[in-house]
Order: structure tokens, then C-alpha cells, then sequence
């Protein structure tokens, strides 16, 4: 392995050299496929076959999506025409005899028509295009660049991508590996543009369709939240960074300097507590590029695309993202305190009113999201439930209980710059979930009493034990009503309990 996914530092900068697969990708508007071609260099001299693989999933987006279902007419031949024989192995590999050829050109075309952000689709206005069921790689050669060339309509202005797109090109690409070419989606067409600069870094929005837009607070919220994030984890780690916002059905996808997001596509028309949900979504999406793409659990990367990657920890990775995409909006300024506990809340309602916390854990909700990846089985809520709103909540306890054990003097935000800086950026690597519970008791000091509070934030992790909410959550100065399950602010607190509150939340 020449690198690891996670130390992407060039950022989708273009790489100055030849590759030997080199794609090349027609747009099919009226059958809504995408007609990809690929010229194959060999690996070794007098090579007789390649392995051509296919992911089955999406990093990020926990389910197995079978991408190879979308392919056919597959074809390999020589240079001279010459057709090549090839065989089906498994549901994701295609072996092509090459005969002995230095080079050799594959052919497939793949449907692309779902309205899903780990899914291509095109229209006759545009194309949004997902790398992961677009592109094959060569088994065991993932870590080397790759060309990527778009031939698309001529009436569509706009390439938007997290990519690097090659000088003197329109729709050109040189990637680094498969990996960051499998996490740069790219938005097509006459979408609404803008771009702009922000404290040294190039931003990009291309919303779709972006009407409403000009006249909103969006820019000026988008960069408050980019600021609270820089200020909790004291660094920005891109070079630039784009958002691809299409009108559809919802849902986000987290890349390494970009997100791709489908909602409502409105930014003036909304309620204020829509208007949030938006915000909070899309400070989700953006918090991930810190937890997730770089502060891992050690499973999730470098990937195997074959199947699916299992990890106990997908609760902290997705759920203290949404605890702190809130955090995000409070520390920007955008909402009061009462708004940041009204979320809060609603993450630790939505759980405590249905039964599915008796019957499965949160770690054991990092495994099964597999098998209900939208929760969509009859009786999701009686035995099972979200870590997204679960592993929220968790978020704002663990807060809370490192602050009043360490006496205010550490909180979460030390105990993800501790993961960021080790893990990544030392270490260059992932954690493992015991690595994670060790630097959690790192954070909470060698006492007794630091010892008793990490084994008992796992005891919530592990176990079905109802969850003592007052005693984590008084000694902060926030009061959980348990018949409404709503937060507030406990009054008269003393002011060693005011002061570590005020920090918690803003107030």
C-alpha cells in the first residue's frame, strides 16, 4: 500500500503524472446512462489477466447498495479491436483475459437515474455523478492516479466538484488513488454557482436550483459555522471545499472536502425551525469532514469496497457529529440557547418514548445499521432505534461528565483534538474502540472519580441501563423533564456550575 486513504493532503490537487487506467465518460441524457470507457496500461510486463472490481458501497452511507446491478454490456478489446475474453467472478469483479497485451480497452455502460446522493442521476439539465458506481479499479492497485475525462452536453456551464479540475480543460481529472476519486462527487449542468474566499481557503456553493438563494443569511450562517468548527478543532484541513445541494427527497453524504446533499433546495421560504433543521443538517455533513473522514474508528479505511466494513463505534462517529453540528450553529451564533436544547431534546424524546432502547445497545446500533439502514422494518421503533439521535445526546452527556469531573477544565472539543492530533495526524491511522475509551480516560484524569466516569459513560454504551440523566446533567446545571423529555436551565445554579454551563451551551 503506497498510502492511507486518510492522509489525503493534496487534497484532489492535480497529480503530475501519467496514469495507467485512464476513464473517459460520455452522458447519456435521453437513456440516463453513463457510456464509460477505459484504456487499461498493464501492471507488469506479459500480464494475462486483470481483475476489474466494482464497489458495493458507499463510505459514509451504511448499506449495501450493490453498484454492479446498474452495469451492462461490458466488452474488452486490444488496441486493434481485437475482442478479449472476460468472466463474471462473484457479483463485483470482472476478470478480462488480456492475452498478453501491454494495453487493452474496456468498455461498460451504467444506469444512473436514482435520486440518492451515494447514487448517479442524470437529467437533461444536468448530471450528478457518484464515483463508487461510475468507476471499476484494479484489484490491489487502488493507491496509483487515475485520468478521468467527462464528455458532456455543450449548453451545461458548470463542473462543481470537490476535484481539481486540469488547466486548459473543462471536465478533465488526475486523482491520487481511487479513493479520493470515489469520495468527489460532481454536480453538472446550469446550476446556481457561487464562489467565494474565506480566511485563506476557496469555497464553492452549486446549489440546485439555487433560486432563492440570493437575498438569504445562508453565506453569512455557512461561514459562522465554519469558523465555530475551526475554533473546536483548531484547524481547517482542506485546501477547498464545495457543496452540492439539489432539490429532492433528503438525505447527505460527507466527502473529504466537499458534501452532497438533496433537501428541500429553499433557503428563504422556510420557518425559522426549518431554516435550522437545514443549518443543522448541513453542519452535520460538514463537522464529518473531521469526524469521519479523518478522526476514524480503525475499520472504516482504507476501505475494502468488496463488502461492508463493520465498526462498534458508528455511534460516535455519526451521533457526536450531530451533537456537535448543534454546537456548531450555537457557537456561530445562529441559535439561542433555548433553540441548542430544544435539539438536544428532541434527539433524547424520540428515544426515550418508544421501546427500542430496552432491547439493543448503541454500540450494538453500529452493527445492525446494516441490516436496517432506514429503520424501515415494521417494528424498528419497539426493538431498535437511531445512534444518530441516541449517540447525539450521549455527545451532550459526555460533555457534560468530563467537564464537572475534570472541574471544567477539560471538555469534549480536547477530547477530539486528542483523537484528530494522535490518531491522524501522528499515528496516521484509525483508532480502535479500545484506543477510544483509553483517551477518553486520558481526558478525565487518573483519579478514582476520572476512572468511575469513563466506565460508566461505557456501562451507557454497552448496556440497556436506563440512563441516570440528572445525575449527569444537574451537576451542569441543565434539568431533564422526564414526562416531556424536555431540557432547560436549572435555576440559581451556583457559579462554578453557571460557568462550566455557560461553556457547555453558550447561554
Amino acid at each position: 500500500m503506497k498510502k492511507l486513504f486518510f492522509l489525503a493532503v493534496t487534497m484532489m490537487a492535480a497529480v503530475a503524472t501519467s496514469a495507467k487506467m485512464s476513464y473517459t465518460v460520455e452522458i447519456d441524457t435521453v437513456g440516463k446512462y453513463l457510456n464509460v470507457k477505459l484504456q487499461y496500461v498493464a501492471s507488469e510486463k506479459g500480464q494475462q489477466k486483470v481483475e476489474l472490481q466494482m464497489p458495493i458501497w458507499a463510505p459514509g452511507y451504511y448499506d449495501v447498495l450493490n453498484y454492479p446491478k446498474y452495469v451492462t454490456d461490458f466488452k474488452a478489446t486490444k488496441t486493434n479491436g481485437t475482442a478479449l475474453t472476460w468472466s463474471k467472478y462473484r457479483k463485483s469483479t470482472w476478470i478480462v483475459n488480456m492475452a498478453g497485451a501491454d494495453t487493452i480497452l474496456v468498455s461498460y455502460r451504467t444506469y444512473a437515474n436514482v435520486m440518492d446522493v451515494a447514487n448517479s442521476r442524470i437529467r437533461p439539465e444536468g448530471a450528478f455523478i457518484a464515483g463508487n458506481g461510475t468507476f471499476m479499479y484494479e484489484q490491489g492497485h487502488k493507491y496509483e492516479p487515475v485520468e478521468v475525462s467527462y464528455i458532456i452536453p455543450d449548453n451545461w456551464k458548470y463542473v462543481s466538484t470537490g476535484l481539481k479540475v486540469e488547466k486548459g480543460t473543462k471536465c478533465k481529472f488526475i486523482v491520487p488513488d481511487f479513493d479520493i476519486l470515489y469520495d468527489s462527487p460532481i454536480l453538472f449542468g446550469n446550476h446556481f454557482v457561487e464562489k467565494f474566499a474565506h480566511n485563506g481557503h476557496e469555497y464553492e456553493f452549486a446549489f440546485d436550483p439555487g433560486d432563492d438563494y440570493e437575498g438569504s443569511t445562508f453565506k453569512k450562517d455557512f461561514i459562522a459555522m465554519v469558523d465555530a468548527a475551526t475554533e473546536i478543532m483548531k484547524e481547517v484541513p482542506y485546501d477547498n471545499y464545495c457543496i452540492i445541494n439539489m432539490e429532492g427527497v433528503g438525505g447527505g453524504l460527507e466527502h473529504l472536502n466537499s458534501q452532497a446533499d438533496y433537501s428541500s433546495g429553499r433557503f428563504t421560504t422556510k420557518s425559522r425551525a426549518d431554516y435550522i433543521r437545514e443549518l443543522d443538517f448541513i453542519a452535520h455533513e460538514y463537522f464529518h469532514l473531521y469526524n469521519v473522514k479523518r478522526i476514524r474508528p480503525i475499520e472504516l479505511g482504507p476501505f475494502d469496497y468488496s463488502q461492508e466494513p463493520f465498526t462498534p463505534l458508528l455511534w460516535f462517529s455519526e451521533g457526536f457529529t450531530s451533537y456537535y453540528s448543534a454546537q456548531m450553529l450555537r457557537r456561530g451564533k445562529i441559535i439561542t440557547t433555548e433553540e441548542l436544547l430544544g435539539i438536544y431534546s428532541r434527539y433524547i424524546h424520540d428515544i426515550e418514548i418508544y421501546e427500542g432502547h430496552k432491547h439493543m445497545t448503541l454500540r450494538q446500533s453500529s452493527y445492525d445499521i446494516w441490516l436496517d439502514f432506514m429503520g424501515d422494518k415494521g417494528n424498528h421503533r419497539d426493538v431498535a432505534f437511531s445512534y444518530y439521535n441516541k449517540g447525539s445526546y450521549m455527545g451532550l452527556l459526555f460533555d457534560a461528565k468530563i467537564r464537572t469531573t475534570t472541574k471544567n477544565e477539560h471538555s469534549l472539543d480536547d477530547f477530539m483534538r486528542l483523537l484528530y492530533n494522535r490518531y491522524y495526524k501522528e499515528l496516521q491511522r484509525g483508532f480502535t474502540e479500545e484506543e477510544f475509551w483509553q483517551a477518553l480516560q486520558e481526558i478525565m484524569g487518573t483519579t478514582q472519580e476520572a476512572t468511575d466516569a469513563t466506565a460508566l459513560l461505557r456501562r451507557y454504551v454497552d448496556t440497556t441501563d436506563d440512563i441516570d440523566y440528572d445525575a449527569l446533567l444537574n451537576p451542569i446545571g441543565i434539568v431533564l423533564n422526564h414526562e416531556t423529555w424536555q431540557l432547560s436551565l436549572m435555576e440559581k445554579p451556583s457559579k462554578q456550575v453557571a460557568k462550566m454551563r455557560k461553556a457547555l451551551i453558550g447561554e
